[in-house]
């Protein structure tokens, strides 16, 4: 989709491999996980963003060694501590440019003080995305 944008970018190695020889799933997650954070931040304007929640997540086609991924990410939602982004995976062939999904679900984040206690997302924010409300 063309609202998505690019925030990430990993190469699959030998060591990120699993015993069938794809890319192992709890090295995706940590690869999601760790993109749609540094989204978080950047909406939100801030670093005290953790996770809250992963959606099912769609593992739909295997990672093999030499794979070039490309993640996307997008705010799809807005509250008043916590973010929801829609998280994509995609293969990229470098010699077409033709990418093709292999892994996707959706992150919430919340926001927290210094205790660990969420906070609400600033004002100004949450107008920019006014239009993502429930």
């Amino acid at each position: 989709p063309i609202s998505m944008e690019l925030i990430s970018q990993r190469l699959c190695m030998e060591k990120d491999l699993g015993i069938h020889g794809n890319l192992f799933g709890g090295i995706m997650l940590s690869w999601l996980d760790e993109a749609a954070a540094t989204m978080a931040y950047e909406v939100c304007r801030s670093p005290n963003m953790v996770t809250l929640k992963i959606d099912e997540v769609l593992f739909g086609k295997p990672v093999k060694i030499g794979f070039h991924l490309k993640i996307y990410g997008e705010v799809i939602r807005i509250g008043n501590s916590s973010i929801t982004l829609r998280v994509v995976a995609k293969k990229h062939n470098v010699y077409s440019g033709e990418e093709t999904t292999v892994c996707s679900t959706n992150f919430t984040f919340v926001k927290i003080d210094a205790q660990g206690g969420a906070i609400p997302i600033s004002d100004s924010i949450k107008k920019e995305y006014a239009h993502l409300s429930d």
